[in-house]
């Protein structure tokens, strides 16, 4: 990666707790992808091998709940994205881009390998994922409570 285009995920906020070594090690890891405005980046229940860091664009996160469509949450720039690789889980959710969207995608298998040899990023990256997790469940709580409210006769 460049000079310039590592720049450009300095003020993301995904990257704001990383020491500066720590975030350049995970910036060398990770390829930009590009998706197109309503392609599904992932489905519910897939099998997960990338996580992802949004560089651009807006991402809808939606679940099935008594048997309709729920919108967990939209993220955005330097938002993570596909927390359940980290933790070798099924998806937790559906992922559809809502415009075009650059990501930088990150090879699980290369993520738990650098932690492993660095335990020092290992442990900042972990801690992000948690912190990561715990937003998402109250999100998750928050629209589910409000779907179940929408159902009742």
């Amino acid at each position: 990666m460049t000079p310039d285009a590592t720049a450009t995920f300095h003020g993301l906020p995904f990257f704001e707790d990383f020491r500066a070594r720590h975030m350049d090690k995970l910036l060398t890891l990770g390829t930009e992808v590009q998706f197109a405005k309503d392609e599904i980046i992932f489905h519910e229940d897939d099998e997960a091998s990338l996580f992802y860091v949004i560089l651009s664009g807006r991402v809808a996160l939606d679940a099935v709940v008594v048997g309709r469509n729920v919108r967990i949450q939209v993220l955005y720039a330097g938002e993570d994205l596909g927390w359940s690789a980290v933790l070798k889980q099924k998806r937790q959710f559906q992922a559809r881009a809502l415009e075009p969207v650059r990501v930088l995608a990150f090879e699980i298998a290369t993520i738990r390998h650098a932690c492993e040899a660095n335990p020092y990023f290992g442990c900042a990256f972990f801690e992000r994922m948690f912190t990561l997790v715990a937003d998402r469940l109250q999100s998750t709580r928050e629209q589910l409570a409000k779907a179940l409210a929408e159902a009742k006769p």
